[in-house]
């Protein structure tokens, strides 16, 4: 399980949820970890409970802060771009404004920064791993914009592991996760749950862990690049 043994291993979006669960089974195998974010928040509380991972404040639309620490921490071996960085408003897309539609696309935006600006600080045999998720190619009404941004991820995955080849570039795409995502629901949270998990053939959702472990396959097959893993429960089964 020490098959990350000294390597140094960026995940943004590695305070909380998935980019979370990456970061401590990442630091578990033995890599050096940096789990950046932009909510000091949830940096304070993640770093309480993993002290073994390096926290760090960083906006993944703040390039010239962005370009000097992956400078700082190069060679760098693994880059996780698990940050939301976007504002998504869930609704049928004739009631969104223009405004709130391309907001969702700050995600895109910020894999694309991420992306050019680590290029330059990787090692040799790096990867890249980005994530996606299930409205990518099976959308309900009213997340459009969600599946439109999930679409050009994948694309983007797909047409950089044949650009930037030896350089492997992977995505993860999860389905319906239990993450602070759903923590507004409140005490309905279980009942929503139950209620989502009618329409998964597994008949519940996952846990942050199980994305995780697709991640960090990612990272440590050498052979995996271009690749979208779903990890979903069976939900994009017809």
């Amino acid at each position: 399980m020490k098959d990350l043994e000294g390597k140094t291993v960026v995940v943004m979006g590695g305070t909380s949820g998935i980019g979370l669960a990456t970061a401590r089974q990442i630091e578990e195998r033995g890599a050096s970890v940096w789990a950046l974010g932009r909510s000091a928040a949830k940096i304070e509380v993640a770093g309480k409970h993993n002290p073994k991972i390096n926290f760090l404040a960083l906006d993944t639309h703040d390039i010239p802060t962005l370009k000097q620490f992956l400078n700082q921490r190069a060679p760098i071996d693994h880059v996780v771009s698990a940050a939301t960085g976007a504002n998504r408003t869930m609704a049928p897309f004739m009631e969104q404004t223009d405004e709130q539609f391309r907001e969702a696309f700050d995600k895109f935006w910020g894999y694309c920064n991420v992306i050019r600006q680590c290029v330059p600080f990787l090692a040799k045999n790096a990867s890249i791993t980005l994530v996606s998720g299930t409205p990518a190619r099976k959308c309900v009404p009213g997340m459009s914009s969600v599946s439109c941004v999930g679409s050009a991820v994948e694309a983007l995955t797909r047409a950089l592991a044949l650009e930037l080849a030896p350089i492997r570039v992977n995505a993860v795409a999860p389905g319906i996760i239990d993450t602070a995502m759903f923590d507004h629901f409140g005490d309905n949270k279980s009942t929503i749950f139950e209620q989502m998990s009618q329409n998964i053939p597994l008949r519940r959702v996952g846990q942050a862990e199980e994305v995780a472990s697709a991640i960090v396959l990612t990272l440590c097959n050498n052979f995996m690049t271009g690749t979208t893993i779903d990890v979903d429960g069976g939900q994009l089964l017809p």
